[in-house]
């Protein structure tokens, strides 16, 4: 989509990631980043993203796909508990979405960030 928009303005890729990544980052506040460990194929966490999505835009959704080698580590913790969640990098839930516990450390990271 970025791609599309910026080439018609005549930016190179380059150009388009050095736009993108100041938009990001220039935002008043940081949001926080939600960590989904998962792997493919996971209904489990499909359903758990869908269900984030009112929220998304209070974080930022990371996914770190445990299958991959470089992320034996993971695989070997939550092989069998994803969809697993991290808060900037802090466990939250495991399972399924608790919407009592996102939305009190959510709730938490916002009064810190004012």
């Amino acid at each position: 989509m970025y791609r599309l928009c910026y080439s018609n303005l005549g930016l190179s890729t380059k150009s388009m990631a050095e736009h993108f990544l100041r938009r990001m980052f220039s935002q008043k506040r940081n949001l926080p980043v939600l960590t989904l460990f998962t792997k493919d194929p996971c209904p489990l966490c499909e359903e758990a993203k869908e269900t984030l999505e009112p929220y998304k835009c209070r974080f930022v959704l990371q996914e770190v796909d445990i299958s991959l080698p470089e992320n034996s580590v993971w695989f070997d913790r939550y092989k069998c508990d994803i969809p697993v969640f991290h808060l900037n990098g802090q466990f939250l839930m495991m399972h399924r979405v608790n919407f009592k516990i996102l939305e009190q450390r959510l709730a938490k990271l916002e009064q810190l960030d004012q």
